[in-house]
C-alpha cells in the first residue's frame, strides 16, 4: 500500500476522497438525520459551532446538514449526466469509426460544431429553452459532453481499424456489432474510463454553476451551488454559507480530478511495462 501511495499520489488522494464522499453520501443522512429543510428562525445565521459545525444560513437551516444531503444530490447529477453522455457519446464514436467516410466526415463535422461553442453557454442555451431544473440542467450537461465521448471513442477505435487481429476477426466473418462490441470497446475502455472520471469533475462544477444562477435544481433543495446562492444575498453579515458549500464542490472536483489523473498515470505505467 506505501509502495502504491509512492508511486500514484494523485491516485490514492482521489480514490480518498471519492471513497470518503461515496461512504459520506451512502450512510451520513441515515446516521445523522433530521430534515435539510427544516426552518429554525429563532438560530438564524448562527456560526459554526458543536452544534453546528459549519453554522447555519439565513433561514437557520443546518449548514452541515445539508451539505450532507447535497452530496447524495451531487452523486445523483455525476452519474444520471455522464450516463447518458458516454452512453450515447461512446456508440456513436465506435460506428461513426467504422461508418463509411462522409458519414463518419458528417458525424465528426457535427461534433465540431458542437466544440465550437463553450460547454457552459450551450448548456444555458438548452436549460433557457427547456426550463430551470434539475433534470433539464444535467440534460444540458450531457448534451455539450457527448461531442467529448464520441471524438475520444472515434479517434481510439479509428486506430485499431487496421490492427492485425481486426483484419483477421472480418476476415473470419464476425459481424462489426461483435467487432465493435466485444473486442474493440473492450481495448479502449482504459482512456474511456479516464475521460469518465475526469469528465465527472466538470459535472460537479457545471451542475452547481447552473444551480447558481438559478437555472439547475431550485429551492428548498440541498444542493451545493444553490446553497451559495442562497449564502451570497447575506455575505456580508456571515461568510459560512457560502464558504462551506464551495469548499465542498471544490474538494469534490478535486478528488475527482486526481482519481482520474491517477488513473491515467497507472494505466500508462501498466502498458509502457507490458
Amino acid at each position: 500500500m506505501i509502495r502504491i501511495m509512492r508511486r500514484h499520489p494523485a491516485l490514492c488522494l482521489g480514490a480518498m476522497l471519492c471513497g470518503l464522499a461515496l461512504v459520506l453520501g451512502a450512510i451520513g443522512p441515515v446516521v445523522i438525520g433530521g430534515d435539510p429543510s427544516a426552518q429554525d428562525l429563532y438560530h438564524v445565521l448562527q456560526p459554526p459551532s458543536w452544534t453546528h459545525p459549519c453554522g447555519t444560513d439565513a433561514f437557520g437551516r443546518d449548514i452541515f446538514l445539508r451539505l450532507i444531503y447535497g452530496l447524495r444530490l451531487t452523486m445523483y447529477e455525476v452519474v444520471v449526466s455522464t450516463a447518458c453522455a458516454a452512453g450515447i457519446g461512446i456508440p456513436l464514436g465506435l460506428f461513426s469509426a467504422m461508418a463509411p467516410s462522409w458519414l463518419d466526415r458528417a458525424i465528426m463535422g457535427l461534433s465540431d460544431m458542437a466544440f465550437a461553442f463553450p460547454g457552459l453557454v450551450l448548456a444555458l442555451l438548452i436549460v433557457s429553452l427547456l426550463g430551470p431544473g434539475l433534470f433539464h440542467a444535467l440534460l444540458a450537461i450531457a448534451a455539450f459532453s457527448i461531442p467529448i465521448y464520441t471524438r475520444l471513442a472515434r479517434n481510439l477505435t479509428h486506430a485499431l481499424r487496421h490492427a492485425t487481429y481486426i483484419e483477421a476477426l472480418q476476415v473470419l466473418g464476425a459481424s462489426r456489432a461483435r467487432i465493435l462490441f466485444r473486442h474493440m470497446l473492450r481495448n479502449i475502455a482504459a482512456p474511456v474510463l479516464v475521460q469518465i472520471t475526469l469528465g465527472a469533475g466538470t459535472v460537479v462544477l457545471s451542475a452547481a454553476s447552473l444551480s447558481f444562477l438559478g437555472l439547475g435544481a431550485q429551492p428548498p433543495m440541498p444542493e451545493w451551488g444553490t446553497m451559495m446562492s442562497d449564502g451570497r444575498n447575506v455575505l456580508g453579515a456571515a461568510f459560512w454559507p457560502c464558504l462551506f458549500p464551495g469548499l465542498a464542490i471544490a474538494l469534490a472536483v478535486i478528488g475527482l480530478n486526481c482519481l482520474g489523473d491517477g488513473l491515467r498515470e497507472a494505466l500508462d505505467a501498466r502498458s509502457e511495462q507490458s
